[in-house]
């Protein structure tokens, strides 16, 4: 039974209580029995070993514990006792998994969350007594009494209703506290939107003014917060794009070591013919020879580079309001195509504002609307003041303050002698109250339609005049016009007595009524939204707006805001509702705006962009948000006004509640993004100049250079200008150009070509550095005799190292752009600069430091030398300058 389509009577007699004496102890006690407690099922958590050890399941992470064992069975074939190697890859790997458990959250937080958002006691009849039970302990059918100020326990149905308003914004998303009822409703099509069913209270609403009594009808998961609880628990955590790239280039990699090693093998084995297998020696010089193809291959410091990256892009964002919980979330930000906005509270202020009045006395019109409220001014030790009180009330009060008519002043001034308090029936409320020249006055606000009924006269320029069907008829289309523009509208009416009246019904107060005016208010929008939406509209970026709020609100803020050009781009809750999931994806570019919706709706529309493949971000702040925060590639969580449930779905939350700063974030994704692509590319091309340059030499006979050399490139020269390039500032006109595709490769956009021709260019000054460091140290380039020693030129591969270390550290330059000379870039990067300095000490220190040089097998290089390898590691830049001026014709020539 849906209790809001039945009576009050009906449902208690449904649930078997009483509605004066609820529910008996030994009846409850056998519920609770049946029902379970009153409480949301908590998730089950994963022990920390487990977190931690999930983290190892990245390919990369794989790859680099593969590394790691490659190394320790180097070190045992060649009977090294030194470490070093392994020790600083599983580092890399232990530093990883622990930014990854302390950074990501778990669901179970977000279900721990909604827990503490019941009620912790609640005022119940139990054997016809009204006593004080924990929330955990009720059970369907008790029934509750509720004051301004109580958390709602669970979902009721009003029984007993005094002026009863619910703050349900948490679940419906709308701004407004609802006015409650008792009688049945009827049903909107198939069923009436939670935000309209006026007649029931939910869990995780607040009760803010009046009181009522109402019967229990559901309890824990059976709520409507349950409902978000499960859809919590339902919802998977999907990869990034990122990730899914990453993962991606894990297997290739893979597959290339496997491919590369069995490549070298069959070479061995044809330049050997059938004697190779049973030559020992040479079977493990082969095996050492694939050894260093495969950690040339390996980019061991990518990950980490990544996490580093993103972790730096976490703290700059931090420090503009954006707090990333999860470090995938930068990069996913950089491609999201369409944004799900809540409207309270993050397009608008979540704040009722007075923007117009209506009547001919400005000053009487907004000193009635204050004093006809319970709103109250309230001073704070700096001076200023600030509305406290129900949000329309708080408005008028807060108005009346800018005409420096502080409540605080009228309150003392005017003493309130009697009212008619404020009953959804009537839709009004009325006080007496004693003027300071001792005269009685009688202040009416309400709904106009309803004020104007018990009006017979209406305040002019000239004074009192007779209310006319003319005049009427012009105040209800000026009421209608407002409301048209989303304003809620309140009319206000006085009345003058010749003492105070003995009768305060308001059948006797409220007659023979003088119209004093019209007062519209409205959730205004933030003032920086507009600039903000247009900017993500430049930036090839969809923004939705989702809201509880009323259709025509919605509209006219839609409106306002350039979401949407006309009413038809709008759709209700009620018509998503007869819309299969195949209809709404097919139709779903046809909206910007929804209105009037429910918990599930949102979760829905999410889906249906992202089957459009499209990445969504959705923003909000309520508990019905919750489902869809998670469902969404990117969760945006409101840090002021949003609950915990919120806040531990999401992927980021804003400390400033600001969709600005949800542009900005777009941002600063897309540079980080980019900025990792060039520490990809970087790496990756250095990776293929070190796989090149073994391959080759071992083709012609000789080592070039030793699998601990690599290893102390891969994971300590090129980490630190890799890291750099993730220091990098954004490129012009980052934000004019259209998200990037999500399933584009991480070689999309010619990266790939890059990669292979950098990668080349590295690796032939690397060889022709090897070669002249032979020449120097033999006086001869006949390699004949190194057939017998592959490991006899040790000048050549000092200086192949050097050289191959300093060119990545060129190259990392060339990186700074794609396209554009490094020599017109207008930014700098003194990150970059630093990390060249400090390669190259480190590199000095790994050559000429004789203990160090020792251990990594190197020779002792003069000036000469040094200043050859150094030149030909700077050649990169020029046939780099050379390449990219290439390419720019290229693209110069496609666009003409």
């Amino acid at each position: 039974m849906k209790a809001y389509l039945a009576t009050a009577d009906h449902v208690v007699q449904e649930q078997g209580t009483d509605a004066a004496r609820g529910l008996t102890t030994t009846e409850a006690d056998a519920r609770l029995k049946k029902f379970g407690p009153n409480e949301l099922e908590k998730a089950e958590k994963d022990p920390l070993w487990k977190r931690f050890f999930a983290q190892m399941a990245d390919p990369m992470i794989i790859l680099l514990l593969a590394a790691a064992v490659i190394s320790a069975v180097t070190g045992a074939v060649q009977g090294e006792s030194d470490i070093a190697d392994v020790v600083i890859i599983l580092f890399v790997v232990i530093v990883n998994a622990v930014l990854g458990v302390v950074q990501e959250s778990k669901a179970e937080e977000a279900l721990e969350a909604l827990q503490k958002m019941a009620a912790s006691t609640s005022k119940v009849y139990r054997d016809g007594k009204l006593i004080d039970i924990k929330s955990q302990d009720l059970v369907p059918g008790d029934v509750v009494v509720l004051e301004a100020g109580d958390a709602v326990p669970a979902d009721c149905r009003v029984i007993e209703c005094a002026s009863m308003k619910v703050e349900e914004s948490a679940l419906t998303g709308e701004s407004v506290p609802v006015d409650k009822a008792i009688a049945a409703l009827e049903a909107e099509g198939d069923d009436v939107p939670l935000g309209d069913r006026v007649n029931m209270v939910y869990m995780g609403s607040t009760v803010v003014y009046g009181r009522g009594r109402a019967v229990v009808v559901a309890t824990g998961m059976d709520t409507e917060m349950g409902k978000i609880a499960d859809s919590i628990n339902e919802a998977k955590d999907e990869l990034t794009p990122l990730q899914v790239k990453l993962a991606e280039l894990s297997k290739v990699l893979t597959i290339a070591i496997i491919a590369i090693c069995a490549i070298i093998f069959v070479v061995d084995w044809i330049k050997h013919g059938m004697g190779f297998w049973g030559d020992l020696d040479l079977v493990l010089n082969t095996f050492m020879v694939a050894v260093s193809l495969a950690v040339a291959a390996i980019p061991e410091g990518l990950v980490a580079v990544v996490t580093i990256v993103l972790s730096l892009g976490v703290t700059k964002m931090s420090k503009e309001a954006a707090i990333i919980r999860k470090l995938t979330a930068v990069e996913t930000l950089g491609c999201t195509q369409v944004i799900c906005s809540d409207k309270t509270g993050t397009l608008t202020q979540n704040l009722m504002t007075v923007v117009r009045h209506e009547g001919a006395d400005e000053r009487e019109l907004v000193k009635a609307m204050a004093l006809c409220s319970d709103a109250q001014w309230v001073l704070a030790e700096d001076g200023t003041g600030q509305a406290k009180g129900e949000p329309t009330e708080a408005a008028l009060v807060a108005d009346a303050a800018k005409l420096d008519m502080p409540k605080t002043e009228l309150d003392a001034e005017y003493e309130r002698v009697g009212e008619a308090p404020f009953d959804s029936s009537r839709k009004m409320m009325s006080v007496v109250l004693k003027a300071p020249d001792g005269s009685i006055v009688q202040y009416t606000k309400g709904a106009p339609d309803e004020v104007l009924k018990c009006c017979t006269s209406y305040l002019s320029a000239d004074g009192v005049k007779p209310l006319t069907d003319d005049v009427r008829e012009a105040i209800l289309d000026e009421n209608k016009g407002m409301a048209n523009e989303a304003l809620r509208v309140l009319c206000a009416a006085r009345r003058p007595w010749t003492s105070a009246p003995t009768d305060d019904s308001a059948e006797n107060l409220e007659q023979d009524l003088t119209y004093l005016g019209l007062c519209g208010m409205i959730d205004p929008v933030r003032p920086e939204v507009g600039p903000s939406i247009a900017e993500a509209h430049d930036a090839g970026i969809r923004v939705v707006m989702i809201t509880g709020d009323h259709v025509d609100t919605a509209v006219a803020i839609g409106k306002e805001l350039g979401i949407i050009e006309n009413k038809k781009q709008a759709l209700t809750g009620a018509q998503l509702d007869k819309m299969s999931d195949d209809e709404l994806t097919a139709r779903i570019q046809d909206y910007n705006v929804y209105a009037r919706v429910q918990p599930e709706h949102k979760t829905r529309i999410v889906e249906a962009w992202k089957k459009q493949d499209q990445i969504v971000a959705m923003t909000g702040d309520g508990v019905n948000d919750a489902p869809s925060i998670k469902r969404a590639d990117i969760g945006i969580g409101m840090g002021i006004t949003g609950t915990d449930v919120t806040k531990n779905v999401a992927d980021m939350v804003l400390a400033d509640d600001n969709f600005a700063t949800i542009v900005t974030a777009v941002g600063e994704g897309r540079r980080i993004y980019d900025n990792i692509r060039k520490a990809i590319q970087f790496l990756l091309s250095s990776n293929i100049a070190e796989v090149i340059a073994v391959f080759v030499a071992t083709l012609i006979g000789f080592v070039i250079l030793e699998p601990v050399h690599l290893l102390w490139i891969n994971l300590i020269t090129d980490c630190f200008p890799a890291l750099a390039l993730g220091m990098e500032p954004e490129e012009p006109g980052i934000m004019k150009r259209k998200p990037r595709n999500s399933k584009d490769g991480i070689f999309a956009g010619g990266m790939g070509v890059d990669v292979v021709f950098q990668g080349a260019v590295i690796a032939l000054f690397t060889l022709i550095s090897y070669f002249i460091g032979v020449y120097i140290e033999f006086g001869t380039m006949d390699l004949a005799f190194i057939a017998e020693d592959p490991h006899a030129g040790l000048e050549g591969i000092t200086m192949a190292f050097l050289t191959l270390s300093m060119i990545e550290m060129f190259h990392s330059f060339n990186m700074r752009s794609a396209r554009q000379s490094i020599f017109k870039l207008g930014s700098h990067n003194k990150w970059l600069w630093g990390a060249f300095a400090l390669s190259l000490v480190l590199t000095f220190v790994v050559i000429e430091v004789p203990p160090v040089a020792e251990v990594f097998g190197f020779a002792e290089l003069d000036f000469v030398s040094y200043m050859i390898a150094m030149g030909l590691a700077s050649m990169i830049i020029p046939i780099m300058e050379v390449y990219k001026a290439v390419w720019r014709a290229v693209d110069r020539r496609k666009a003409a």
